[in-house]
């Protein structure tokens, strides 16, 4: 299968079109390179022995996509570009919808004027918004939409709905959407992990930088939760894993829009976090504890069944394999890609 990667270089995109050169597919990569490294993608050669097709440009740009894409051809495509920081998104919300909502409408447009027909949607757990009281494991029937209290988890939902009304009106359009929780780790090897901008805003890549000493400390939002050490509980899966449920999605694919949440199902606290990163670092991770953040849950896991059984799908590493992959990319690459 030859697969188009929209923003490819990122985190995960990296990730998983290391798993697809693997598994023997062919790999485009889209990216205009604003919040990611071309560096990713030289590695992900350097790991597999194959060649990635790069293409840059901006996909929410419709005259550039156009331009990008005329002359390539592919089978299917795997859309994580767009913009993905939840802070970020309440400070300038509408370069968030208009950079998120154009890159797909972009996309879609082009895949059905070229009648590509199957699409694997990088979405997200922030489309369930707050769940209704009581229910701490979510599963694919909760209501989206309901309580979201960021732009970009808006965005995630409006794009959802956006391709599941493009598929009622052509019903040959297969498409899945991959809802996370809180991918974390990197590719054993060391040579690709997550390498945020700024101020990382999410917990592993902070405690990361604290444990490389690019930090002071960590600040842990909260310790009076009804959790059994007070701290938000979550769910957190490997990037290898969140990577081989892209590839499994893409070959179950089918008319229709079907959505599976991609998790563990099971929740650690921020301090069993810290812990194990300590044990895989052998760094101390000095932390704080400072006010909560509005909308923040008590605990928040996936219930990963639907993905299990339709899928043949399930995470098959811990939270002890993400903090030491975590830490071999981190210790090896201190700066990111950025020192490379």
């Amino acid at each position: 299968m030859r697969v188009l990667l929209t923003g490819g270089a990122g985190y995960i995109g990296s990730h998983v079109a290391l798993v697809l050169l693997e598994r023997g597919d062919d790999v485009i990569v889209l990216d205009d390179f604003s919040n990611s490294s071309p560096e990713a993608l030289r590695r992900v050669e350097k790991l597999t022995g194959k060649t990635v097709q790069v293409v840059e440009a901006d996909l929410a740009d419709r005259a550039a996509a156009d331009a990008a894409l005329a002359d390539l051809e592919f089978d299917a495509v795997v859309h994580f570009a767009g913009l993905k920081a939840v802070g970020e998104s309440v400070a300038q919300p509408s370069r968030y919808y208009r950079t998120n909502l154009n890159s797909t409408l972009n996309l879609l447009d082009i895949m059905r004027d070229k009648d590509v027909r199957k699409l694997v949607f990088s979405s997200s757990a922030t489309v369930y918004g707050t769940p209704a009281a009581g229910v701490e494991r979510l599963d694919e029937t909760q209501p989206v939409g309901c309580g979201v209290t960021n732009p970009y988890g808006w965005t995630k939902a409006m794009i959802e709905q956006i391709i599941t009304d493009v598929q009622r009106s052509w019903p040959e359009l297969e498409a899945v959407l991959l809802r996370y929780f809180n991918p974390v780790g990197a590719h054993p090897s060391g040579e690709i992990g997550e390498d945020p901008s700024g101020i990382p805003n999410n917990l592993m890549p902070f405690v990361a930088q604290v444990a490389v000493g690019r930090r002071e400390k960590l600040a842990v939002f909260g310790d009076q939760y009804p959790t059994a050490d007070g701290t938000g509980v979550r769910d957190y899966i490997h990037v290898m894993d969140l990577a081989e449920g892209h590839v499994a999605a893409l070959h179950h694919l089918q008319p229709g829009v079907e959505a599976y949440n991609l998790g563990s199902g099971e929740g650690y606290s921020v301090l069993e976090v810290v812990k194990a990163y300590t044990d895989a670092s052998g760094k101390q991770i000095p932390y704080e504890i400072v006010a909560p953040r509005a909308g923040d849950l008590a605990t928040l896991v996936a219930d990963p069944a639907k993905a299990n059984e339709r899928l043949d799908w399930r995470t098959t590493r811990s939270l002890d394999d993400a903090c030491r992959d975590s830490w071999t990319w981190q210790s090896q690459n201190p700066n990111g890609f950025a020192g490379a």
